[in-house]
């Protein structure tokens, strides 16, 4: 069976574009927020949604989303709550939404990986990206995930070396997400062509899709991109379209204007 993510991928490819993957925080800026926010990513043209479960110690994050996971873990959002608000967007959506599971590996392991593989497939989860879970240490979350036809989306960075790449390539049920620079989240990228030049090379060599991400921010630089990857993540620009709307409603109506304006550059010939 075909996983949504892959799904996803195949359906853009099929229109001649790399694929619009969105990434917000669960539970920013409240708790009701987070189905209506997924609801209106899906239908302003977000073909995979990256939901964020809120972390005390978000590494690899820059400020924007680290504020916002300030604010979500202040509302009380736990990895119950975040599964939850999946599934009542799943329910009130006409059709699946391909969604993606962000997290760091701590909430992961409090949970139990069994236990948090099984409701978040009943949520209506299909993959997930943990941030700070190497591929080489990932085996038994990734066993139990395959049993429910979950897939992992591992990272990749400008350092990661020969050993790291293969690793990655082996366990990428969809894709990688090759992140562009060696920063946080949201920094600013000073060369978005050569990011995505070396994005292409990696593409090329493992033969899996590959998905570009970190420093992102509008339809310019999706353009830039989307012709040289299978798919192009933005998510401090879409977190900072939240955060800048004065309440929940307004919020909503913000994301769906940032992403049919960010699905606007995915063609692979604009």
């Amino acid at each position: 069976m075909t996983n949504a993510l892959q799904g996803a991928l195949q359906r853009a490819r099929d229109e001649k574009r790399a694929a619009l993957v969105v990434y917000f925080c669960a539970g920013d800026p409240n708790l009701e927020a987070t189905p209506s926010l997924i609801l209106a990513a899906a239908k302003a043209g977000a073909d995979i949604i990256e939901v964020g479960m809120p972390f005390s110690d978000p590494t690899a994050d820059g400020p924007v989303i680290q504020q916002a996971s300030e604010r979500a873990l202040a509302q009380g959002t736990t990895l119950p709550v975040v599964l939850d608000a999946v599934a009542q967007a799943q329910k009130r959506h006409d059709q699946h939404i391909p969604i993606v599971l962000y997290s760091y590996y701590n909430p992961i392991l409090a949970y139990g990986q069994d236990a948090l593989v099984a409701d978040a497939a009943q949520a209506g989860i299909d993959g997930m990206l943990v941030v700070d879970l190497p591929p080489r240490e990932s085996h038994p979350l990734r066993e139990v995930m395959q049993t429910r036809g979950m897939h992992m989306i591992p990272l990749l960075a400008p350092t990661s070396g020969p050993q790291r790449i293969n690793e990655a390539a082996a366990i990428a049920g969809s894709f990688i997400y090759y992140v562009s620079l060696t920063g946080v989240t949201g920094a600013k990228l000073a060369n978005l062509s050569e990011a995505a030049q070396r994005a292409q090379v990696l593409r090329e060599q493992t033969k899996v899709p590959v998905a570009l991400g970190f420093g992102i921010k509008n339809p310019e630089d999706v353009r830039a991109v989307a012709p040289h990857v299978d798919a192009v993540v933005v998510g401090s620009a879409v977190v900072q379209c939240i955060s800048d709307a004065a309440n929940a409603e307004d919020a909503a109506q913000a994301l769906y204007t940032k992403v049919a304006a960010l699905r606007t550059g995915t063609a692979w010939n604009s």
